[in-house]
């Protein structure tokens, strides 16, 4: 099974959208999915259901922190190499989806309970969230193949 799919069976298999992304490289990284899914598991709906930053943008931006980050090195250049990337990223992932903000993506508020209510009612994350997913780990995968 490819990445792509393999992120959004787990997406379907009730994963957040941020560990559906970054789990699927993580293994490969050096990090167990396990532990990477524990990681992730803060960021889905937007940040812990805040509708801010998509899961699927930062489980993204995790995995190209952990394949292209700099650690205790401090390497300033290695950083704005990790920066330039997640823009990168970033404006492909908006180019496709008109914005990063889970709010804007789903159309709906859902850190309000009547937000939330609307979005489980109408199956919208089950229907988007996929999609949104698939793109994150397209883009990742793009990225990766030119930085090789």
């Amino acid at each position: 099974m490819d990445k792509i799919e393999h992120a959004k069976n787990l997406f379907q298999e009730g994963y957040s959208c941020s560990q559906s992304v970054f789990s699927v490289f993580s293994v490969e990284l050096g990090l167990d999915a396990d532990t990477a899914m524990k990681i992730a598991s803060g960021f889905g709906g937007g940040m812990a259901r805040m509708a801010n930053t998509c899961g699927a943008v930062t489980g993204a931006m995790m995995v190209l922190g952990l394949k292209y980050g700099s650690g205790k090195d401090k390497n300033a250049e290695i950083k704005e190499n990790l920066y330039s990337l997640i823009r990168e990223f970033s404006r492909k992932f908006q180019l496709k989806n008109h914005s990063l903000l889970c709010r804007e993506l789903l159309g709906y508020d859902i850190s309000t309970p009547e937000g939330h209510q609307i979005v489980k009612e109408r199956g919208i994350s089950a229907e988007l969230c996929p999609q949104l997913v698939e793109d994150a780990v397209s883009i990742l995968l793009e990225i990766v193949a030119q930085e090789q």
